[in-house]
């Protein structure tokens, strides 16, 4: 049985653009721990292999700290560590991987033909293939298949499953045609799950840590224990700040700050929040500096986007001469007529929406 510790797309030295620059900075610092944690991981779990499927770097030029702190994490896991570099940080003469003194459990594929590194001491044999440019159209299994020696075959890629651009496009019937057991693919990154093709099984863990609203939730590795051809992946948090969306209707709160604060989640100490004010408030133009500074009491970072429209009067056009006004004045004549609390919920309700129509609006008055 192999215990795999699978892992990508950590993008050490990301810009972090969207944070102030101090904010960037400690981001970055805490995305050079990430290293480390994952070789804690490794050793507390006892895996056999790591593998690193590509863009463990933002760019092909680190800062010397960052290549360094991988080095020397990957170097404490405790089994042979193996990486397939990515579009992000290609293999070349120049890059981080061929410059820099990596330790002796590390193996680094350097070439776009899949390479092999036999390991008879656990019965399997690992593949791989490097990014040695910013982009490759080809498919990296194009015309590969694994041998059939009685090997537990293992692959190690970073490709775009089903893709159609430059980022190594893999089509799904070459990783069933591969042979191999399990393919571990960086690249995308939300978390896949475990799918298969054919009798391979194949995933993305996913990035580790959060860099944008576009990559939100809880972010991870992979766990992935084989056993001769059955392949089962546990899905590990790793995660230091998570990126989260949330929605707060100022409509029937006290105050924007209350719906604020009441929207919040109540373990978001640590995430960077976007908090979205929707609804209906009682002023145009919501001042959101104070409103920033109250949610980041509860969160790291905050953004505050305004999305509510001016309150007004339900009726305020039901005098009009118009279709509008002749709607609301036969609906207010229902409502008057109307048989008790639930009826008249809904024929307000449907003045609403008859009002959006009306008024080509996307969304009712709330």
């Amino acid at each position: 049985m192999l215990h795999i510790l699978h892992g990508a797309d950590l993008h050490l030295d990301a810009p972090f653009a969207g944070l102030s620059a101090e904010q960037a900075r400690q981001r970055r610092a805490e995305l050079r721990e990430l290293p480390r944690r994952l070789a804690e991981l490794a050793r507390e779990r006892g895996a056999d292999l790591v593998l690193l499927s590509g863009d463990l770097f933002d760019g092909s030029d680190p800062y010397a700290e960052t290549a360094q702190a991988l080095a020397r994490a990957l170097g404490q896991t405790g089994c042979p560590v193996f990486i397939a570099p990515g579009n992000h940080d290609p293999y070349g003469p120049r890059s981080p991987y061929a410059l820099l003194s990596w330790p002796e459990n590390v193996r680094i594929f350097r070439t776009a033909a899949m390479e092999a590194v036999p390991m008879p001491k656990l019965g399997c044999t690992v593949w791989g293939a490097a990014f040695t440019g910013v982009s490759r159209e080809d498919s990296p299994l194009a015309g590969f298949a694994a041998p059939r020696d009685g090997d537990v075959h293992i692959g190690v890629l970073h490709a775009d499953v089903e893709g159609k651009g430059r980022y190594a496009p893999l089509p799904e019937s070459h990783i069933a045609a591969s042979g191999l057991t399990y393919l571990a693919l960086g690249h995308i990154h939300a978390c896949s799950g475990l799918q298969k093709a054919g009798e391979t099984a194949w995933a993305y863990p996913g990035c580790p840590e959060g860099r944008g609203f576009d990559e939100l939730g809880e972010k991870g590795c992979l766990w992935v224990t084989v056993d001769d051809t059955t392949v089962e992946a546990e899905f590990l948090p790793l995660a230091g700040r998570r990126y989260r969306l949330v929605e707060a209707d100022v409509s029937q709160a006290v105050s924007p700050e209350d719906a604020l604060l009441s929207a919040l989640p109540a373990d978001a100490g640590d995430d960077i929040l976007r908090v979205v004010l929707t609804g209906e408030s009682g002023v145009e133009g919501l001042d959101l500096a104070p409103l920033k500074a109250l949610a980041e009491t509860k969160c790291w970072s905050a953004q505050v986007l305004d999305r509510t429209a001016v309150r007004r009067d339900l009726w305020s056009r039901a005098e009009e001469d118009t279709l509008t006004g002749l709607f609301l004045r036969q609906m207010r004549l229902r409502l008057e007529a109307a048989a008790d609390g639930d009826e008249r919920e809904r024929l307000e309700l449907a003045v609403r929406f008859g009002l959006a129509a009306l008024e080509h609006r996307e969304e009712p008055m709330a």
